[in-house]
């Protein structure tokens, strides 16, 4: 099974640094270049042909609804493909189009989402596009069953008004020694904003938020996943201020071990479809 990669590179939606429309290619120097190697914790070798299958980079326009329109787009064409997929950003309002092209393809979605911020913004600064926004526009269109966040520690009462108005499922880092298992039920789609990590793991991000996870606590509960994972996003690095490429190489270890969580339960759903 191939894992399709595919770059969007956009930041026009960004609240306060530019940078991230650099990240795809950041991210594929790193996972390429030599100072690590492919092999995933699990023992999957990436690194062999056709494990991931990179399709480039998405030509996006800079005006926002433009780019909205021309992401979902190209996303639908992407599925069309049949591969699991992993989009590596940009910005984190790509989601909200990405979403909406795996919506109209998988019924019943779950979001795991990563991040210091819950993005749940109705607007800022008058953009709805904005990249503090897209799981606003996300469940008010009703395009996933469940949204699930993880080590959120920015929370305002605007948010948690919107968080309670859209029954959203939320681990604050400071109750983050209680995560458990969610039960998660696939299809799962993961989207992981890098500034969920401390800044001492992720240099590289627009927003430092101190407080945030190792690079092991996320990485477990990656490999905790135990359910069909369909899509995954990698946003908001920012290469602009990143240090020696440390975030880079978060980024790509990240990407590895999504892969192969999705190969794992993409053998386990087939495992239970031979049983039944």
């Amino acid at each position: 099974m191939s894992i399709a990669v595919l770059g969007i590179p956009f930041d026009a939606s960004s609240s306060y640094l530019r940078g991230a429309a650099q990240a795809p290619i950041a991210i594929r120097e790193a996972l390429r270049g030599g100072s690590s190697n492919m092999w995933t914790e699990d023992g999957v070798d990436l690194g062999q042909p056709a494990a991931l299958a990179d399709l480039g980079d998405l030509d996006v326009p800079e005006q926002p609804e433009a780019a909205t329109t021309a992401i979902e787009a190209g996303l639908r064409a992407t599925l069309d493909l049949g591969h699991p997929l992993i989009c590596v950003g940009g910005d984190h309002s790509i989601a909200y189009p990405i979403i909406r092209a795996f919506s109209s393809r998988f019924n019943r979605l779950t979001i795991l989402h990563f991040d210091a911020h819950p993005d749940l913004y109705d607007e800022l600064d008058g953009n709805r596009l904005s990249h503090a926004c897209p799981f606003a526009r996300i469940m008010e269109e009703g395009l996933v069953r469940r949204l699930v966040q993880v080590g959120i520690r920015t929370l305002n009462g605007h948010q948690r008004d919107q968080a309670e108005r859209f029954g959203v499922e939320m681990v604050t880092m400071q109750n983050i020694a209680k995560l458990h298992n969610p039960r998660l039920e696939g299809p799962l789609y993961v989207s992981l904003d890098l500034d969920v990590l401390d800044p001492a793991f992720a240099p590289g991000v627009s927003h430092y938020e101190p407080g945030g996870m190792s690079v092991r606590e996320l990485l477990t509960c990656i490999q905790s996943i135990h359910c069909h994972i369909v899509g995954a996003d990698i946003v908001e690095y920012n290469p602009t201020r990143d240090r020696h490429a440390q975030t880079a190489m978060v980024a790509a270890k990240v990407l590895k071990e999504i892969a192969a969580a999705m190969r794992r339960c993409e053998k386990l759903a087939a495992g239970d479809s031979g049983r039944s």
